[in-house]
């Protein structure tokens, strides 16, 4: 979690996406995502640039901004010093339910529930909100998310998103969710394709190519320098 913490905190400017190689990039990004959400292709994004020494050739190769990646690096280390100092123990979970699950208690009341058009509505406050057309996510459609940001272009988009359990919400914070909210939809019919479990959606290169290529530049994103060349994404909604 000290990990995924450090991620977010280097804002949308892990992967940059040059347009003379953008299906490698896309590929290269791709081999990241291990189901269930962007949370865990970023720890999985820095797992491995830790094992291979903080390599910046492992960064070039792999289309990932090496002072973003620094930057994250010195918050995780900022982050260990002040549970040392506090005397937190680190320990880790192993599992990527006690990940999703952590994430969701931290963030439970930015969720979003799946409709019938593909489109997603917070749970509380309700407002019709898209998954980003960065997210490993953009094709699976999972039924319940939790998502870190509000990013506002042409559509209100979700950014950096997990998939969870929806009981887990009730258990988390049952000052804020009541069961009835919480209903047990997982036998309810969806569209074709719609509300799978991230684990059993398709991965690869082409996850998420098509819908950001209808998406266009309205969806933005940052340029081989870290930056947003078309400077139009306007954050909305922030972790506090």
């Amino acid at each position: 979690m000290i990990v995924i913490a450090a991620m977010l905190s280097a804002g949308n400017a892990i992967f940059y996406r040059p347009k003379d190689k953008a299906v490698l990039a896309d590929a290269a990004k791709a081999n990241f995502h291990r189901g269930y959400g962007d949370h865990l292709a970023l720890l999985n994004c820095y797992t491995q640039w830790q094992e291979l020494g903080y390599s910046v050739q492992w960064c070039f190769e792999n289309f990932v901004q090496i002072r973003t990646m620094k930057r994250a690096r010195d918050v995780k280390e900022q982050l260990e010093g002040l549970l040392e100092r506090v005397e937190i123990e680190m320990v880790p979970c192993g599992e990527h339910e006690v990940l999703r699950k952590c994430i969701a208690s931290g963030f439970f009341y930015h969720t979003a529930k799946l409709q019938k058009n593909g489109s997603y509505r917070t749970v509380k406050n309700p407002q019709n909100v898209h998954i980003h057309p960065s997210s490993a996510l953009v094709e699976a459609l999972p039924r319940w998310v939790v998502y870190h940001e509000l990013v506002l272009t042409s559509k209100e988009f979700m950014r950096q998103i997990i998939e969870i359990d929806p009981q887990w919400l009730v258990e988390i914070a049952p000052h804020y969710y009541k069961a009835n909210e919480i209903q047990d939809d997982s036998k309810k019919k969806m569209p074709k394709t719609m509300g799978k479990a991230a684990a059993d959606a398709p991965k690869g290169p082409g996850a998420g190519s098509a819908a950001e290529r209808a998406a266009g530049e309205d969806v933005g994103g940052p340029s081989e320098d870290g930056s947003n060349p078309f400077g139009r994404d306007v954050i909305i909604q922030r972790k506090t």
